[in-house]
């Protein structure tokens, strides 16, 4: 058999296994149906100028010339309440970078240059200085946060990542390349994705469901475990935000202690059910019943549609972009780079996965960052969280900075790092995690990449 019937053979196996829920689905299957018609369109203008076998070769040019993804640090391994190991990497401050920002850390420091600047962005709302200033982790602040600062020498700040479903630690590729050196930054895999091990109570017996829940005790075994002491900014992206949520959720006085401030990138606190993801309205309710049990039956057959998803990596690609990416100058490397770290989770994975996110309600969890400086981004056309879950955020928490990045879909952080990038290190120069002169500018524009 050829490699093409092999392929072939492959796809009708995966449309088989799924069929009699397909053929339930009525208009779900109709609506789910816009979403490869509207990859497939530009996929089909692809076809009818460049062969296959040319689209191939440039995917492999762009994964090999690409060098996004290519950042490593220190490894450590938590292990999680279920025996899970957990994969982070630690990038520690160098020398020179440390003492000044230590120096910055331990001065009381209001907000920084620049803070409020709504430049670039829509909707933007400065946190006020006064806040700023007493959450910091230079200041000499009440209860738990003064504790931190003691005769000794105070331990730096440390900036943890969490990332979204179906990514890995290095989505963050930009943020973590501009940060480098000039503050503590711990990025871990989330449980089954990455370099981490599939949940053990996924794979277990009892075939346990991954909960929101689950994954902030996640970050807790990280953070004992890479950041034992010291002042906290946490940063979540998209089901990183909502872990970052969870975590609060069950340790508030974690929160209260020792973190100095939050970052929620394209995220939600509830209500993900009633996304429609750019779906007509009439097939949505229907994509929501039918979809949990379609991916239960992919999972159950995840070899075949390993295979199947090679066979179909045009329109694969084409799906990626349209849910990750609003502006049409992304980096074609950038676009592929993203595509590959989705495609690299497992199908079973991407259906165990699922189901928590139509359960996440973290809104009253909110209440425990009411004294901590917070930054809520997202980009303003984002299909998958979209922006209207981020000012929901903004609203619960009256004093947080509101950006919306125009022309951005949901990987915001590396279709317009810049933006995020910018915001972020005006966040820790407000906190004293750098010195405010450490603002990054426009690094790692994907619209003119770096030479």
């Amino acid at each position: 058999m050829t490699e093409t019937s092999a392929e072939q053979a492959a796809v009708a196996a995966v449309t088989e296994a799924a069929a009699g829920t397909w053929r339930r689905a009525g208009f779900a299957g109709a609506a789910v149906g816009v979403i490869a018609a509207g990859a497939a369109a530009g996929v089909a203008l692809e076809r009818l100028t460049v062969g296959r076998g040319i689209r191939r070769r440039a995917r492999l040019a762009l994964d090999a010339a690409g060098p996004y993804g290519g950042l490593r640090g220190t490894p450590g391994r938590a292990v999680a309440d279920d025996g899970t190991g957990l994969y982070y990497e630690i990038d520690e401050i160098n020398a020179v970078s440390g003492v000044a920002a230590v120096s910055a850390a331990t001065r009381a420091t209001g907000v920084s240059e620049g803070a409020s600047s709504t430049k670039g962005t829509k909707g933007s709302k400065g946190s006020k200085g006064s806040k700023a200033a007493a959450g910091s982790a230079g200041a000499a602040g009440s209860g738990g946060r003064r504790r931190l600062f003691g005769r000794r020498r105070p331990a730096p700040v440390t900036v943890v990542f969490s990332h979204g479903y179906c990514l890995n630690q290095d989505s963050w590729h930009f943020q973590r390349a501009a940060l480098r050196g000039l503050v503590r930054t711990v990025h871990w895999d989330q449980r089954s994705h990455g370099r981490s091990e599939r949940g053990a109570a996924q794979c277990g017996p009892e075939r346990v469901p991954v909960s929101i829940d689950q994954l902030g005790r996640d970050l807790k075994a990280v953070i004992d475990a890479a950041a034992p002491e010291g002042p906290l900014v946490l940063v979540g992206h998209s089901m990183g935000g909502m872990t970052v949520m969870a975590l609060a959720d069950q340790y508030p006085e974690l929160i209260r202690e020792r973190v100095v401030g939050v970052a929620f990138v394209g995220t939600s606190c509830g209500h993900l059910g009633e996304v429609n993801f750019g779906l007509p309205a009439a097939g949505v309710s229907a994509v929501r019943r039918v979809l949990p049990g379609v991916l239960r039956a992919l999972g159950s057959q995840a070899e075949l549609v390993e295979r199947g998803r090679r066979a179909t990596a045009d329109l694969f690609a084409g799906v990626v972009k349209r849910y990750s990416f609003s502006s049409r100058e992304v980096d074609p490397a950038v676009a592929r780079f993203a595509e590959r770290m989705i495609e690299a989770t497992p199908i079973d994975v991407v259906a165990e996965f699922y189901p928590a996110f139509t359960e996440h309600d973290k809104a009253g969890a909110l209440r425990v960052f009411t004294e901590v400086p917070v930054l809520a981004l997202a980009g303003e056309k984002d299909l998958v969280t979209p922006s209207s879950h981020t000012e929901a955020i903004a609203r619960l928490l009256p004093d947080a900075e509101l950006v919306l990045v125009p022309d951005a879909g949901h990987l915001v952080m590396l279709e317009h790092p810049e933006a995020v990038t910018g915001r972020l290190a005006e966040l820790l120069a407000r906190v004293g995690a750098v010195p405010a002169a450490a603002t990054v500018g426009a690094y790692g524009s994907t619209a003119q990449p770096r030479p």
